[in-house]
């Protein structure tokens, strides 16, 4: 079956969702695959904490920051990380974990009420991020894209949208050629024609926008088919869409209301991992939910795709 009739076909759950690392973080996010350690990072952003999970023997592995860690992305042609962190791009070893992280740029040293939020890579290396305000209010937040150049080790940096109060995705349809960004604040989810040899974005139009009372988009990644899974901050789900009309083909029910981003690992990339925050909740939700903050995984009969790699 092609991948345009597969991404209408509705996916199975082949389990309930299990919390793996009952972690309780303020605000997970960021979650990676990495085939080569066979391990998922994620971050805590408001935790300044990167974590490591690896499942085949459950090792768990926590770094902290003096500042907000809020994306990532493995390098291609060296050790270590691509992350952001609060005030922009910088590169970080796991394996030194007494290095401290490299700033490479800064784009918005002016906007001191802004922080990084969510990011990843395409296909061709570029690490596109977005920028949110601290607040949850002013429309302060800008999408940008980093790369990397032979002349210049410490890369590019260019802006290519605007006028966002939190940011989230990005992530790309199975052809590349669209590319999909959240507006979380208004419920938004938006399209965008992307040129990957240029690696850049134009024709802005509103792909979803999420029902009133069903949650907020938050972090989002696409299957092997081209079906794409978005988490619902306040929605307690990860739902799953077909990729040109964005109707509606399952979703993953959690115990906890705040979810945030999910990705694609495991062995066979059909392991759905799924991070969600405890900040927001008031007391009572907080004894209702035990497992916020946890990070889950479920095993799902769709394949995901390898995170693209930076560099």
């Amino acid at each position: 079956m092609s991948n345009a009739l597969l991404s209408r076909v509705a996916p199975t759950l082949l389990g309930e969702p299990e919390c793996i690392w009952p972690a309780a973080a303020t605000l997970g996010e960021g979650a990676v695959w990495s085939p080569r350690e066979q391990a998922l990072y994620w971050v805590d952003i408001l935790g300044f904490r990167l974590h490591r999970w690896r499942p085949a023997d459950a090792a768990q592995s926590t770094w902290t920051f003096d500042e907000e860690i809020s994306a990532l992305a493995e390098r291609s042609d060296a050790p270590g990380l691509l992350i952001t962190l609060r005030r922009g791009f910088a590169l970080f070893d796991p394996a030194l974990p007494d290095t401290a992280p490299t700033y490479l740029h800064q784009p918005e040293p002016e906007l001191i009420g802004n922080r990084f939020n969510d990011g990843k890579c395409d296909a061709r290396g570029r690490f596109w991020a977005g920028t949110m305000d601290a607040a949850c209010e002013a429309p302060t937040g800008s999408l940008y894209r980093y790369q990397l150049h032979e002349k210049d080790s410490r890369g590019d940096c260019s802006r290519h949208d605007q006028g966002f109060a939190v940011t989230n995705g990005p992530t790309w349809s199975a052809d590349g050629t669209t590319m999909y960004f959240n507006d979380t604040v208004t419920g938004r989810i938006y399209a965008y024609d992307f040129d990957m040899a240029t690696g850049s974005v134009s024709n802005k139009r509103q792909w979803l926008r999420f029902a009133k009372g069903d949650g907020l988009p938050d972090g989002m990644t696409t299957d092997a088919a081209g079906r794409l899974w978005i988490a619902h901050w306040g929605g307690a789900c990860v739902s799953c869409h077909e990729p040109m009309s964005g109707a509606e083909l399952c979703r993953v029910t959690l115990p906890t209301r705040h979810i945030t981003d999910c990705a694609f690992g495991g062995a066979d990339m059909r392991t759905l991992f799924i991070t969600s925050a405890a900040t927001g909740l008031t007391p009572a939700q907080q004894e209702a939910e035990p497992l916020a903050g946890g990070l889950f995984a479920v095993e799902i009969d769709a394949e995901g795709l390898p995170a693209n790699l930076f560099g």
